[in-house]
C-alpha cells in the first residue's frame, strides 16, 4: 500500500477515536518514516507505507495520545520531549507564556511550579535571554524530562530543574525570590469525567486536586508571598469555572487578581500581584 492510501485508510479508522483523525495519521506516518510531517506530505506520498505504521495506528485507536506515541509535543514554537510522566503541553497554556512576556520582567529570576515537561519555564527563558529560572516538580521522572528539554533547547545553563514537592515542609526554603512565578497546578475535580486519552494515559497526580479542584491553589497561593520579589507577578493556570474561587483564595493571601482568557474566550489564567 502506498503512503497516500495508507493515510486515507488510517484516517478513516481513527474517526471514532479522534477529532483530528487525518492529522493524527499524518503525524504517526511521519514518525514511522523518521521525517517531518511536511517532508512526508511533499516527498513521500507515492512510497510504500512502513510496516510499523499499522502498529502506531492501533495504539492511537486505543486512545493513546499521539504525543506519547511519537515522544514529542509542540508548544509555543518549540518541540518538547514528553512521556507519560508529564502532562502533554497544550495550546491553551500558551496564554500563561503570553501573559508572562507581556506583563512580566525582561530580566531576573523565574520559578515554574509543577514544571512537568518544562514547557512554560523554557518557553519564557527562550524569549528572555537575560532571565534565569528554576523549575520544580514532585515527580523524579518529570524532573528528568524537563532537564532533557532544557538541554535540547540549549537552556541548560539558565534553567535548573529540581525535585520539590509543595506539600512538604521547607520545600522552598533555599530557593530565594523571583520576579516571575509560573504555575499550571492540578485543578481537575476528583469526580470529573475526562476523555479516555487523558484519563487513561496522563499522570493523575498532575490532574486531580480534590472535590472542587482547588486543593493545590489553597496550598500554593499562601506561599507565594515569600517567593515573589517586590513588584513581581505570579501567573497561574485555572479551570474555566474557577476564576472567582481562585481570586478569593488570592485576596485572602493579600494579592490582587487579574483574569486572562485564552483564544477561545475561556477563563485560563489568574495574574497575581501584591
Amino acid at each position: 500500500m502506498t503512503i497516500s492510501d495508507a493515510l486515507r485508510a488510517a484516517a478513516e479508522r481513527l474517526i471514532a477515536t479522534s477529532e483530528t483523525a487525518r492529522l493524527d495519521a499524518e503525524l504517526l506516518m511521519a514518525h514511522a518514516l523518521g521525517v517531518t510531517r511536511s517532508e512526508m506530505l511533499l516527498h513521500h506520498q507515492s512510497g510504500t507505507a512502513p510496516a510499523a505504521f499499522a502498529q502506531l495506528i492501533e495504539r492511537r485507536q486505543r486512545h493513546e495520545p499521539v504525543a506519547y506515541i511519537i515522544g514529542e509535543a509542540e508548544f509555543y514554537g518549540h518541540s518538547f520531549a514528553v512521556n507519560p510522566a508529564v502532562l502533554i503541553p497544550r495550546g491553551d497554556s500558551e496564554t500563561l507564556v503570553e501573559v508572562a512576556l507581556e506583563q512580566g520582567p525582561q530580566k531576573g529570576r523565574v520559578l515554574d511550579l509543577g514544571t512537568g515537561s518544562g514547557a512554560l519555564l523554557l518557553s519564557v527563558l527562550a524569549a528572555r535571554p537575560a532571565m534565569q529560572g528554576i523549575g520544580v516538580d514532585a515527580s523524579f521522572d518529570a524532573v528528568q524530562v524537563a532537564a532533557l528539554n532544557a538541554q535540547r533547547l540549549g537552556l541548560g545553563d539558565r534553567a535548573r530543574i529540581l525535585r520539590r514537592d509543595w506539600h512538604e515542609a521547607g520545600w522552598a526554603d533555599d530557593l530565594g525570590r523571583f520576579a516571575l512565578i509560573l504555575c499550571n497546578p492540578p485543578y481537575v475535580e476528583d469526580a470529573a469525567e475526562l476523555a479516555p486519552d487523558v484519563r487513561d494515559f496522563e499522570p493523575a497526580a498532575a490532574l486531580f486536586a480534590g472535590p472542587q479542584g482547588l486543593d493545590d491553589y489553597c496550598r500554593i497561593v499562601p506561599q507565594l508571598g515569600k517567593l515573589l520579589d517586590e513588584g513581581g507577578i505570579a501567573v497561574l493556570e485555572i479551570g474555566a469555572s474557577q476564576s472567582g474561587q481562585v481570586a478569593a483564595i488570592a485576596h485572602e493571601s493579600g494579592f490582587q487578581a487579574q483574569l486572562r482568557r485564552d483564544l477561545a474566550g475561556r477563563d485560563r489564567a489568574i495574574i497575581l500581584s501584591r
